[in-house]
């Protein structure tokens, strides 16, 4: 079973409450300062001193606009904080390629152990030839000169040449037949050992 992307665990409710509440209060307090001067502007408006409280309220609204601009700022510091993380994207994984090419299915087998100055593998010669291409896909034929490879003959154990071996698709040696050897034969023998050759059609 496969899991998921995971998926980042964001708190309910900020970790920094206190943080949140501190601009709130010093907006409460700008504006309540703010309030008690323009007041008192009010009521001192043509009376002695009246420069001295203007420099004052001025001063006060300097302090109450940087106040303004603090709170502005440690709020929005406080909303980049508390924004749940980015989560990455992660693409499926997506399952293994194939491969375009196949090996191909293993085929039935026949072998003729010759050599190419023997009389009898002279006339097995066409015939192994036109099997080779009237059954191309269906069985493969191969020719061993044993004078010419005397090795392959003793790994094969033969006695006289020609000899044909039959393989089924495995490589399992399903008979052997010594001397000369005719296709119709050849094809009956392989009907009987349950391979039924087909001709491939004429182009």
């Amino acid at each position: 079973m496969t899991n998921g992307p995971a998926i980042p665990l964001v708190p309910c409710c900020p970790e920094n409450g206190s943080g949140n509440l501190m601009p709130l209060l010093l907006v409460i307090i700008v504006l309540l300062a703010g309030h008690i001067v323009f007041r008192e502007f009010k009521k001192r408006k043509g009376k002695p001193g009246m420069k001295n409280f203007k420099n004052l309220a001025i001063i006060v609204a300097v302090v109450v606009a940087a106040g303004l601009v603090f709170a502005l700022k440690h709020n929005q510091a406080q909303s980049s904080e508390s924004a749940p993380p980015a989560v990455a994207e992660v693409a499926p994984a997506s399952a293994p390629a194939t491969s375009a090419t196949e090996t191909p299915a293993a085929l039935p087998r026949l072998v003729d152990l010759g050599a190419d100055k023997c009389i009898p593998c002279k006339q097995m010669a066409p015939i192994l030839e036109d099997m080779k291409t009237a059954y191309a896909g269906q069985l493969e034929v191969e020719f061993i000169d044993v004078w010419k490879n005397p090795d392959a003959g003793g790994s094969y154990g033969i006695r006289i040449i020609p000899t044909q071996v039959f393989f089924d698709a495995s490589g399992k040696e399903l008979f052997r037949h010594e001397g000369f050897y005719g296709k119709e034969d050849m094809l009956a023998k392989w009907k009987e050992l349950g391979v039924d050759l087909q001709p491939a059609p004429a182009p």
